[in-house]
């Protein structure tokens, strides 16, 4: 009783830090906050990912009843919540590092507080479905992660990775070397490596997914704009408008703890880098994107 009352609290003895709140279990493995405002950041970015696959919430072929799945940096639960909805009599297990998941929930589902770089205690051969979506940045060895996720498969099972590409790109020369945009999302691609936990994952996913013994493997990638006015079909537009918000909720979150931590910036000079970025997405005359890949293998039978 002790022992769950002493980790209980510990868990909920958040770390303030330049205005943010941060988790408090294994505190500062995750450079983004975890309080309201990135939250909502989260939840958005959800209908981005939402939208790209045209309002689905997964690519893997998992088939109509899967008895288990598994949602690793489930963050605020949104996707987890959803699943549970679309497949009432699967159990549901979303795991993260912040309890931030809501109290109301499905009776499929269960939140648990955990780190997915440590050693898993589920038994082999025992989910059909593993979803880890937006993690670039947060993990330190990703083939360990995905070796045990191979294990934790049954055989047919699936994984689904879904993770973006940084720095951000551009087709029509909008944004050049001296964009605000750019700059940024090269300053904490640089930040996140030099914290060993890098963002540039994207090139290697497949690679990993092949080595640790999966099969079937495949990807597609989407174009993800940052704003929509310059884009040429409405879903593309309605993509953009979504991301620029997107963005611009968690922009701060993710380079607060970056810059300041690794690269030695005062929170000042953070603050003016981003009004620039803001101004720069606002006015829509850098037509930046960044690439989404979902990216799936199956368990062999």
């Amino acid at each position: 009783m002790e022992d769950t009352f002493t980790l209980s609290s510990s868990v909920l003895d958040y770390q303030y830090e330049n205005g943010r709140r941060y988790h408090a279990f294994k505190q500062g493995s995750y450079a983004c906050p975890n309080d309201q405002q990135q939250n909502d950041q989260l939840d958005i970015f959800h209908h981005v990912y939402s939208l790209l696959l045209g309002g689905e919430l997964y690519m893997a072929p998992i088939g109509t009843n899967p008895e288990r799945i598994l949602d690793v940096g489930t963050g605020t639960g949104i996707w987890a919540v959803d699943m549970a909805d679309k497949f009432p009599e699967s159990q549901i297990i979303g795991t993260d590092l912040s309890p931030i998941q809501p109290n109301w929930v499905p009776s499929n589902i269960m939140f648990e507080i955990d780190d997915c770089e440590a050693e898993w205690t589920y038994p082999e051969d025992y989910f059909d479905f593993i979803h880890v979506r937006c993690l670039f940045g947060s993990i330190s060895d990703w083939p360990k992660l995905i070796a045990q996720a191979y294990r934790a498969l049954k055989p047919g099972g699936w994984i689904e990775l879904v993770e973006s590409k940084l720095p951000y790109d551009c087709d029509d020369g909008t944004m050049g070397s001296t964009s605000a945009i750019y700059r940024w999302t090269v300053l904490i691609t640089e930040a996140a490596a030099a914290a060993g936990k890098p963002l540039t994952i994207y090139p290697y996913l497949q690679q990993w997914l092949l080595e640790a013994g999966f099969v079937r493997v495949d990807e597609k990638a989407f174009k993800t704009p940052v704003g929509g006015s310059w884009c040429q079909t409405a879903t593309e537009r309605e993509i953009g408008r979504w991301n620029a918000v997107n963005v611009m909720e968690g922009m701060e979150g993710f380079s607060l703890a970056l810059l300041t931590r690794v690269l030695k910036w005062h929170p000042i000079e953070v603050q003016a880098l981003l009004g620039t970025v803001r101004t720069e997405i606002l006015e829509q005359k850098v037509h930046s994107y960044f690439m989404t890949y979902f990216i799936i293998g199956q368990k062999p039978l």
